[in-house]
């Protein structure tokens, strides 16, 4: 059985920015294989593309809501996106 691949643009928000979000979603997301990006929104949430196979998306999604030590994860919102044309690797953008 194949784990087809998935895509999530997912919105976190709560205090979120100012201790190492962007950092720990990197690491948990080469941990877990997957691709996309990670960003701070001007709003002070968090805003991440996670794209790879449905099941290590839906962990990620499930990680997203604690966060890092010292965050205090509010809400996460999440939709889907299509998982074509996501570079390789998961870097943390401006």
């Amino acid at each position: 059985m194949t784990d087809e691949a998935k895509a999530a643009l997912v919105r976190i928000t709560g205090r979120v920015q100012g201790v190492g979000f962007r950092a720990w979603t990197r690491d948990q997301a080469q941990r877990l294989g997957l691709t996309g990006w990670v960003r701070n929104e001007a709003d002070g949430s968090v805003t991440a593309l996670i794209c790879g196979p449905g099941v290590a998306v839906t962990t990620m999604l499930e990680r997203c809501r604690s966060g890092p030590p010292g965050a205090s994860v509010t809400d996460v919102q999440t939709e889907s996106a299509p998982p074509d044309g996501v570079p390789p690797g998961f870097r943390i953008t401006k």
